[in-house]
């Protein structure tokens, strides 16, 4: 009877995971996709928490329904990322219906055509990471310049460690196996036009002096 009673309070979650996440891109504004998938995840899990409070569900004990909840939470947060972030996000989906839009068929020597000429333009690629990356405040951009936050820097940091000592270091590319992935800068060329102008800094001695100056 407790396991009859689980299986249909989590079908009960899976149902209100849906509606939630159905009424929430239809009816309401989204920032970021995934924030807002895992914000009807919690809403889900919460509600369907609440009828474990009835009498319906009276056979199962506070342990159990609490690591049903927290079941649910991370059922969720699987479903956040792999069904509807991956979608948004995945340069993998975006290969398969560029496909099937030409036909079923695209030159390969024409793939970096369609990347950098087509992907950024029409999925606002710039726009949208821009975005995701403001409302998680790893950026700030002020005055036309897009900087790192010292969250932001903390995070590359942590990211450039870990694809250099974590990733495949003999990672099958095109029928060659190569570590070009641990360290994609590595073959970058030195642009420096587009960086940031500095400001120059007004030295203190200089801006004491220009204060003591006006009075």
């Amino acid at each position: 009877m407790k396991l009859i009673q689980s299986l249909a309070a989590s079908v009960l979650f899976v149902a209100l995971l849906v509606l939630t996440y159905a009424v929430h891109i239809r009816f309401f504004r989204v920032d970021v996709v995934f924030y807002a998938a895992l914000g009807d995840a919690v809403i889900a899990a919460a509600a369907t928490a609440l009828f474990l409070m009835t009498s319906l569900f009276r056979r199962l004990g506070g342990f159990e329904k609490w690591l049903l909840f927290v079941i649910w939470l991370l059922a969720g947060y699987a479903a956040a990322i792999s069904v509807p972030t991956v979608i948004d996000r995945s340069l993998s989906f975006y290969i398969l219906e560029k496909l099937q839009q030409r036909g079923g068929g695209i030159r390969q020597d024409a793939f970096a055509q369609v990347f950098t000429q087509e992907y950024v333009k029409e999925h606002r690629l710039v726009d949208v990471r821009l975005t995701e990356q403001l409302a998680s405040g790893t950026i700030d951009i002020r005055d036309g310049c897009v900087q790192l936050t010292p969250k932001g820097e903390r995070l590359a940091h942590f990211s450039r460690y870990f694809r250099a000592h974590w990733l495949p270091h003999q990672r099958l590319l095109m029928g060659q196996y190569a570590d070009d992935l641990t360290d994609p800068f590595r073959h970058s060329e030195a642009i420096t036009d587009y960086r940031c102008q500095a400001r120059p800094e007004v030295p203190a001695n200089r801006a004491d002096g220009a204060a003591g100056s006006g009075g």
